[in-house]
């Protein structure tokens, strides 16, 4: 999903190919340091290591988040469908590989209007059964909903993962974010659970808050645009789920899987992230 259709509202399930601009899952890629990218998204990818250095340390931060959330659900609470919403090019430690590891018979949907996402996602799983590609618009929860593919796979009477990764603050409007985060949440059935991480405003004249605007108007009108949300606005994505423990916290925060190796930046104090579970 590429973010100027989320912030736009494009219509229809597939965004048209334009590469002559920046690709939001082509700029996570580059980040990740794989292959799926070009020059324009290398460009931009070198416009925000200017302005952030730590941005390839916290892509990864992002993905290790993911693995752990996933590997819990998949491995410790018996979740076996899963719904990746803007996901994003495939790479290292995708949702399917972490989740059928866990777990071998999982289901996984990933949603992604981005045609080039589309076609590589189902190159790399034409042989997997168990791992399907759509590209249908996220923003529009009931039309995803009842995509072919999402239904085919997927049965939203028994309890489903809903993944929303770095996603929905690529929509400016905060009630119009909400109100979709909500529409999907109200579709789980109960025992499912959100995954979801977004940009944070730390709310205080600080570094922080400074970084966080330089990175909200740099971007500004690029397709690659996001917003920076308070801790009261993300916590409000959760609504009718129990955040399970430690609730909204930096990603480094959620169950870390040992020591930290590496030192901490700014970056690391702009995303929230949680999990929740609808009773």
């Amino acid at each position: 999903m590429t973010p100027g259709d989320l912030r736009s509202g494009t219509e229809g399930g597939a965004a048209a190919l334009d590469f002559s601009k920046a690709s939001l899952a082509r700029l996570s890629d580059a980040l990740l340091g794989g292959h799926d990218h070009y020059e324009v998204d290398r460009e931009a990818m070198r416009r925000l290591l200017a302005i952030a250095p730590g941005a390839r340390t916290m892509a990864k931060e992002h993905r290790d988040w993911l693995v752990r959330a996933v590997r819990f659900l998949a491995g410790k609470r018996g979740i076996d469908q899963f719904l990746d919403l803007g996901s994003g090019m495939p790479t290292a430690e995708n949702t399917h590989q972490v989740a059928q590891r866990y777990n071998p018979d999982a289901q996984v949907v990933y949603v992604d209007n981005d045609p080039v996402v589309q076609v590589h996602g189902r190159a790399l799983l034409e042989e997997n059964y168990l791992t399907h590609v759509t590209g249908a618009d996220l923003t529009r929860p009931a039309d995803t909903l009842a995509d072919d593919v999402v239904k085919e796979y997927l049965d939203f009477s028994r309890p489903v993962a809903l993944i929303l990764t770095s996603i929905i603050h690529h929509v400016d409007d905060y009630e119009r974010a909400k109100a979709i985060v909500g529409e999907y949440v109200e579709a789980l059935a109960p025992g499912s659970y959100l995954l979801l991480t977004h940009n944070f405003d730390p709310e205080e004249d600080s570094p922080r808050q400074e970084l966080a605007r330089l990175l909200e108007t740099s971007f500004q009108g690029t397709g690659l645009g996001s917003v920076y949300r308070t801790r009261e606005q993300i916590a409000g994505f959760f609504d009718g789920t129990e955040l399970l423990r430690p609730g909204l916290v930096y990603l480094h925060e959620w169950w870390p899987d040992g020591p930290r190796l590496h030192p901490l930046s700014e970056l690391n104090f702009l995303t929230l992230g949680g999990v929740g579970r609808k009773p």
